[in-house]
């Protein structure tokens, strides 16, 4: 394996987990401001809103984008196979 395919792969992995992480941090996000501005106006500090919430949010933007990033992360594998089985 040349130093170039490698460093290609890692910036191709590195940018695939940004991508995938991206969209559940940023609803988890939104929501957690949301739920902040909720608690200031009515002065409610329970911890368990601040988490549930949150928790219900992350796992059904998993469960609605799960085709996406599966779709994603087989074509990460079949390209790193693809350029594997090219050198040998």
């Amino acid at each position: 394996m040349t130093l170039e395919v490698f460093l290609d792969i890692v910036k191709h992995g590195i940018q695939l987990l940004l991508m995938l992480i991206t969209p559940p941090l940023l609803v988890s996000l939104a929501v957690g401001i949301l739920i902040s501005i909720f608690q200031a106006a009515t002065q409610i500090h329970e911890q368990t809103l601040t988490f549930a919430p949150r928790i219900i949010v992350v796992f059904l933007t998993l469960m609605f984008l799960f085709g996406w990033m599966i779709e994603n992360m087989l074509d990460f594998i079949r390209d790193i196979l693809e350029k594997y089985m090219s050198m040998i």
